[in-house]
């Protein structure tokens, strides 16, 4: 692809660059990911991104916006009000997500997600916790509580190599090789499910106590 000169328009914008760049994340990995690898795929001077976007940092960022777009759902009459469902919802479409985009999905777990989508969900999850009469002090637990099941599950499930059950000795420690049987189907939709309900669960028992 020809690279346009420095200044030249090229039709970017914030959501096309963003676009770009999970694609790129997507197929080479986050260790190849740099502006100028970038500019390449976009047949655009690096410059012309800067313009845009200022710095890698802040590309990263909008990397993340993108990727966490793909969670986000306008609101409609079909879209669940209990917070409990509203959790379920989310839940489920960010695993969807962390599917999609293994590569990308550590840029979300290790940055600070602060962006207007981000936030947004955010919002309707402990809106609709208050409006529930969750306490506050849960309903602003209940976000690092859910997500942060949801960051380290999903991110042992789409690594490049996922885990597996160990062979555990019985003699040696003959409660986790008597557990073991139970903890097969490692990152399956029915594994999730249940974690996700007892993550709930623990929720739903802090605001009543």
């Amino acid at each position: 692809m020809a690279r346009r000169t420095q200044g030249t328009s090229a039709g970017l914008d914030r959501a096309r660059i963003a676009a770009a760049a999970v694609a790129l994340v997507d197929r080479d990995g986050l260790e190849r990911f740099g502006v100028r690898r970038l500019a390449q795929e976009l047949g655009v001077d690096p410059m012309s991104i800067y313009h845009h976007i200022k710095g890698k940092a802040a590309l990263l960022d909008a990397v993340s916006e993108a990727a966490l777009g793909e969670v986000a759902v306008g609101a409609d009459e079909d879209a669940p009000r209990h917070w409990e469902d509203i959790a379920r919802r989310t839940a489920h479409r960010y695993r969807d997500m962390a599917y999609r985009h293994p590569r990308v999905f550590p840029v979300l777990v290790t940055r600070a997600q602060t962006s207007p989508v981000a936030v947004a969900a955010l919002e309707e999850l402990v809106s609709a916790m208050r409006a529930a009469g969750v306490p506050d002090r849960v309903a602003a637990d209940a976000p690092m509580v859910l997500f942060g099941f949801l960051n380290g599950h999903l991110l042992a499930c789409t690594a490049d190599e996922p885990g597996a059950v160990p062979a555990f000795d019985a003699a040696a420690h003959p409660g986790m090789a008597a557990l073991a049987p139970l903890m097969e189907g490692f990152g399956s939709r029915a594994e999730f499910d249940r974690m996700l309900e007892t993550v709930l669960a623990g929720i739903r028992l802090s605001s009543a106590s």
